[in-house]
């Protein structure tokens, strides 16, 4: 992986020239979590500009070439504008967005994709919130220099847009769901910044040992990468259970 970066890094340089800002990993990757069969690489890369069409054409091109050496769950990464780094904007616009579920939109169609792949994403709050506390720079300017802080307000709307429908998603997604619950209920108690594996740790200390089975069941499929039979019943109640704690106000940290 440290071989892919570099090269994303340098075709970033090559590609944004003086309108780059830098390029920074977040994710799984930074939070000691990373596994080939589940992870994904996540970066965001920030521009001083906004990007002329033949730049973005460019830069897909370069990124579409290196997610066919990425592991399984390819490169995911956004292009944002430094001025809505610092002060942050909720939803942050962005420039150009990438991840596997629009890589055949690019492949068929890359015209289309360049004109309408822009917009604001909700998703960026928690992804400049995890740069903010575990990031890792990997080219240019200083994480501290570039993100400001991300309101509580802001982090929790947009970790909760992934959550709202889990009691009917839970049955599909039951690994993601089990442990992303556990980390935003984390948060939403103590303030902390987790990824699903540690997510899944802290619940196994705080939660009701019915749910432990279940946790201890996503948290195997999430770092070996084997098979589970959930029981789907369980984690049906355990959604339910983890959306009423989420919404209480008292659980809020100060």
């Amino acid at each position: 992986m440290e071989q892919l970066l570099q090269r994303f890094t340098d075709r970033s340089k090559e590609i944004l020239r003086d309108n780059l800002v830098g390029v920074y990993l977040h994710g799984s990757a930074v939070m000691g979590c990373f596994n080939p069969e589940k992870s994904d690489i996540d970066l965001i890369i920030v521009v001083k500009d906004s990007m002329s069409d033949a730049d973005k054409r460019a830069y897909m091109d370069m990124v579409v070439d290196l997610n066919a050496d990425a592991p399984a769950k390819g490169i995911e990464m956004s292009i944002v504008k430094k001025d809505v780094c610092s002060p942050f904007v909720y939803p942050t616009p962005f420039e150009l967005h990438f991840s596997v579920a629009h890589l055949n939109w690019y492949l068929t169609d890359p015209d289309n994709y360049i004109l309408k792949m822009n917009g604001a994403d909700k998703d960026l709050a928690a992804h400049f919130t995890i740069i903010l506390n575990r990031g890792k720079c990997l080219y240019g300017a200083p994480i501290k220099d570039i993100f400001g802080p991300v309101p509580k307000a802001d982090y929790l709307d947009s970790i909760y847009e992934d959550i709202t429908a889990a009691t009917e998603d839970i049955t599909d997604d039951t690994m993601y769901l089990t442990l992303n619950l556990a980390r935003v209920l984390a948060y939403k108690k103590e303030g902390l910044i987790l990824s699903k594996k540690e997510g899944g740790e802290w619940a196994l200390r705080y939660l009701p040992e019915e749910y432990h089975s279940l946790i201890l069941d996503a948290l195997k499929e999430y770092e070996k990468a084997e098979s589970i039979s959930y029981d789907i019943e369980l984690a049906t109640r355990y959604a339910e259970y983890m959306l009423t704690e989420i919404s209480r106000k008292d659980q809020t940290y100060a």
